[in-house]
């Protein structure tokens, strides 16, 4: 039902429609407009996922139905746009990898392509030989990440530059071989 491809520069346009549609619509329905406001300032396009070569796009025969990846390096979660982040590499078999930026064409919902990324991203997370991966989870997609093993670790709220919050869960997970 579904094949993937890496991500490229090229990509952009297309993915960042996806992820505006995907927050407004899926994550839309859960917040208030002030709570929407800060989660779209905490999410966003991280461009070093696509240079890395560790973000994929998931289609049904053309379409992109979905995007997200993994990474290697210290940020958790964030766009290009994003406070906070560090490009710092992390440490198989120290650190936890991150899964990161997974969005979801809001009429593919519930239809597997959460799990379809968070297979790609677990499965190259092993081969790069980190047993833990860690995410940061909107209220969206946190049932998602708990029915595939994850388990929250701490409750946070991101503060927007102009002081609207919304709820965030870092959640971590055991990567089995």
């Amino acid at each position: 039902m579904f094949h993937h491809s890496k991500a490229n520069l090229e990509d952009i346009p297309k993915i960042k429609i996806l992820m505006q549609s995907s927050i407004t619509s899926l994550l839309g329905e859960l917040l208030n407009k002030h709570q929407l406001e800060a989660a779209k300032e905490s999410m966003g396009l991280d461009t070093q996922l696509i240079t890395d070569k560790t973000y994929f796009l998931v289609k049904n025969e053309e379409k992109i139905v979905g995007s997200g990846g993994y990474s290697y390096r210290k940020t958790l979660f964030g766009g290009n746009h994003t406070p906070n982040r560090s490009n710092d590499l992390l440490v198989p078999g120290k650190d936890a990898a991150k899964v990161r930026a997974m969005y979801t064409d809001p009429s593919w919902a519930r239809k597997g392509v959460g799990t379809y990324i968070l297979n790609l991203a677990e499965y190259s997370i092993k081969q790069l030989g980190f047993d833990k991966a860690e995410l940061m989870a909107t209220v969206s997609g946190i049932l998602l990440y708990e029915k595939r093993g994850y388990e929250v670790v701490e409750e946070i709220e991101y503060v927007s530059k102009i002081g609207n919050k919304v709820p965030m869960y870092k959640m971590e997970k055991i990567i089995h071989g």
